[in-house]
């Protein structure tokens, strides 16, 4: 069974990593979360707190097919903080596992040069950072092992083209369609 790895740091967008792994635990998939903090409580952007299934430095990272970013502007910056983190993520990269980054995050993605020569998008403000990137201003975009997506409002694609990577495609379209959702792409 494939197995996803959602990163939270103090100040992620809610919507955008839970969307992620209600989505994917719909769809059969072992979605964990993830604490990059000390402690497995994370605040959100919105000050809500959540409770991470694990620490990262608990993490068998050999049991992980993708790491999922979500954004939010604190939260990212948390995220490309944590060393250990980024060292996996270029790990993933190097090896052909999965990367995937939402709104702000995916400039961390840009900064370590994993976009280069790919099509990417971000949050419209952080197309900047998409170093090396054909940016398109799609919902979702997939090139090879990385998946980025633009922001909070195409949370739910995001997660359904994440699924996409692991279960049959019938498997996403009833998922789909039990939650009611129109496909934005």
């Amino acid at each position: 069974m494939a197995k996803i790895a959602l990163m939270l740091a103090d100040g992620f967008e809610e919507i955008e990593g839970l969307t992620v792994v209600d989505i994917c635990r719909r769809c059969g998939i072992d979605t964990v979360m993830v604490s990059i903090m000390k402690d497995k409580q994370v605040v959100s952007a919105r000050n809500i707190p959540v409770i991470a299934d694990v620490l990262f430095e608990d993490v068998d990272f050999s049991e992980v097919d993708m790491i999922v970013l979500p954004g939010g502007l604190k939260g990212t910056q948390n995220l490309e903080a944590c060393e250990p983190l980024m060292a996996k993520i270029d790990e993933f990269y190097k090896t052909d596992k999965y990367v995937a980054a939402i709104c702000a995050a995916p400039s961390i993605l840009g900064h370590r040069g994993i976009l280069n020569g790919r099509i990417a998008c971000s949050y419209p403000s952080f197309e900047g950072h998409l170093v090396g990137a054909v940016v398109t201003h799609e919902p979702v975009a997939k090139s090879d092992n990385v998946i980025t997506g633009r922001g909070m409002g195409v949370s739910i694609e995001f997660a359904l083209k994440l699924a996409e990577q692991f279960v049959d495609k019938s498997v996403v379209d009833d998922v789909a369609d039990g939650i009611i959702y129109t496909k934005l792409m």
